[in-house]
């Protein structure tokens, strides 16, 4: 397999990979790359956000069909189709008096996907990012 570039990497292709403990060989993406990686990750990260993902990963939904399927409020799902929207997640096709919301792409859902499944494997929660940033 060719190495990884630094200026582009292939979620799908990603090579290599490292389970706990092991250590990677090949070079570690550009700054600007790891920096929109973790925005992009910060954007998902709050419960509404994924399961907003895993209804789109589906089909596309309007607001409302969202408000009814996650049981929460019209401006917090507004508010968070918002974020989802600026981090280049999701989009909003006008249709007549309604927005139509889909998923960019699927890279994403697969993120969250195997996150979700991660949590359920009933793996030991992660440390609090503000105890680590703490010490």
């Amino acid at each position: 397999m060719p190495p990884v570039s630094s200026e582009t990497v292939d979620s799908h292709h990603a090579e290599p990979h490292v389970r706990h403990g092991g250590s990677a060989s090949g070079p570690v993406p550009a700054p600007g790359t790891l920096g929109a990686a973790g925005d992009l990750l910060r954007a998902l990260a709050a419960p509404v956000r994924i399961a907003i993902v895993l209804q789109l990963r589906d089909a596309e939904r309007c607001v409302h069909e969202l408000v009814d399927a996650l049981g929460v409020t019209q401006p917090l799902i507004s508010q968070h189709l918002r974020i989802l929207k600026a981090a280049g997640v999701v989009h909003g096709n006008r249709r007549g008096r309604e927005v139509v919301y889909e998923l960019v792409d699927d890279h994403l859902a697969h993120i969250v996907v195997d996150a979700v499944a991660h949590a359920q494997e009933g793996h030991p929660p992660p440390l609090a990012v503000d105890s680590v940033e703490r010490q």
